[in-house]
C-alpha cells in the first residue's frame, strides 16, 4: 500500500505452462472460468495473444480471481495477498465440464494443486478431470504448488485431495517438502540422497508415476538465488549443477517456466538429462522477465545451455 499504482499481469499457474509450450511451438488449449467483465475478457485476450487456444474457456457469473505481489528486493522478502474468493473459477463445478469433449485428441493433461486449493467445487472438478484423462488414456501431468494461505481459507484436507491426484498422474513436479507433505513422512537424508529418498517413496506410494522433476533454490537476497534442477526416473535420476541467478527481475512463476521445460524435452523424447537441464534453463531465463509466464522459445534455451550471454545478431 506504499506503493500509488499496480501494475497488471495476466497469469496463473496452469495457463503460464500453456504460454510456456505455446512459445515452444507446441499447441496448447486453456480450460477455464472467467468472468463477464473486462477483466475476464482481457485475461483471455492475454492468453489468447501467445498462441493458447482459449475457446474452451467458459464466460460466467462472479468475478476475477486476483492477488498482489509486493516484489522483494535486497533482504527484504517478496509478499503475496490473496484476493481469489468467489470467483468465476473457483464457483464451477465438476458438471460444468464436459471432459470426454475436452480432452477429445489432447496429448497431455496438466494440473496444478492451486485448483483444488481454491474450495471444495474446485477440488472435484479437479479430480473429476484427472478421473476422466485416465479413463481417456491421456497422461496427466500434475504441479503440487501447495498454497497453505489457499487451503486453509476452508475445511480442506490437502493430503487426501493432492494425494489422489498424485496417485493419477505421471509426472509430478514436486520436491521432497511436497512428497512429505502427501505421504506424512519425513526422510533423513540431506542435498541429492533425501531427493531420492522422497522420489522413491512416491514411486512406491504411486504407481502410476513415471518421473519426478524438481527444482532446488538456495536464496542469497530476493534478487540472488542459486538454482539446480533434477528429474527422478524409477530406475535412474539426474541433477544439474548449481547455476547463480542475479539481476532478478521477477521470480513468480519460474516453476511454471520449469513445467514447461521438462515438457517440452519430454515431448521430444528427451533423457532425464535433457529433461533437467531443459527446465532449468527456462526457469531462469524467467527470472528475467516480469509477469508469470516464461515467453521464451528454442532458441533461448540454446544460448542459455551454451553460456552465450553476448548480444545475438
Amino acid at each position: 500500500m506504499q506503493s500509488p499504482s499496480f501494475d497488471i499481469q495476466v497469469g496463473g499457474a496452469e495457463a503460464n505452462v500453456a504460454v510456456g509450450l505455446a512459445h515452444l511451438g507446441h499447441a496448447t488449449t486453456m480450460i477455464s472460468a472467467v468472468p463477464d467483465n473486462a477483466l475476464g475478457r482481457g485475461a483471455v485476450s492475454s492468453i489468447r495473444a501467445h498462441g493458447v487456444d482459449c475457446k474452451k474457456v467458459q464466460i460466467r457469473d462472479g468475478r476475477m480471481g486476483l492477488y498482489f505481489l509486493a516484489q522483494g528486493a535486497g533482504l527484504r522478502a517478496s509478499e503475496i495477498v490473496y484476493d481469489r474468493l468467489g470467483s468465476s473459477f473457483a464457483q464451477a463445478t465438476a458438471a460444468d465440464f464436459d471432459w470426454d469433449e475436452l480432452l477429445a485428441h489432447a496429448q497431455m493433461l496438466h494440473l496444478s494443486g492451486i485448483t483444488p486449493a481454491l474450495g471444495p467445487q474446485s477440488a472435484e472438478a479437479a479430480l473429476a478431470a484427472a478421473k476422466a484423462a485416465v479413463r481417456l488414456g491421456v497422461p496427466i501431468s500434475f504441479d503440487g504448488n501447495y498454497r497453505a494461505m489457499l487451503w486453509e481459507r476452508w475445511d480442506s484436507n490437502p493430503r487426501a485431495i493432492l494425494s489422489e491426484l498424485i496417485g493419477m498422474a505421471d509426472i509430478l513436479f514436486g520436491n521432497h517438502r511436497d512428497i512429505s507433505l502427501v505421504l506424512a513422512k519425513d526422510f533423513s537424508g540431506d542435498g541429492a540422497d533425501r531427493r531420492r529418498e522422497a522420489a522413491q517413496a512416491a514411486f512406491d506410494a504411486f504407481p502410476s508415476l513415471k518421473l519426478i522433476a524438481s527444482t532446488a533454490r538456495h536464496l542469497v537476497s530476493a534478487d540472488h538465488h542459486q538454482l539446480s534442477a533434477r528429474v527422478d526416473l524409477r530406475d535412474s535420476f539426474a541433477q544439474t549443477d548449481e547455476v547463480d541467478v542475479t539481476g532478478i527481475i521477477d521470480r513468480i512463476g519460474a516453476g511454471d517456466a520449469f513445467a514447461a521445460g521438462v515438457l517440452h524435452a519430454h515431448f521430444a523424447g528427451g533423457d532425464a538429462d535433457a529433461l533437467a537441464k531443459t527446465g532449468l534453463a527456462l526457469t531462469c531465463l524467467k527470472h528475467s522477465l516480469p509477469g508469470d509466464a516464461s515467453l521464451f522459445g528454442q532458441a533461448d534455451i540454446d544460448a542459455f545451455v551454451d553460456g552465450n550471454l553476448d548480444v545475438r545478431r
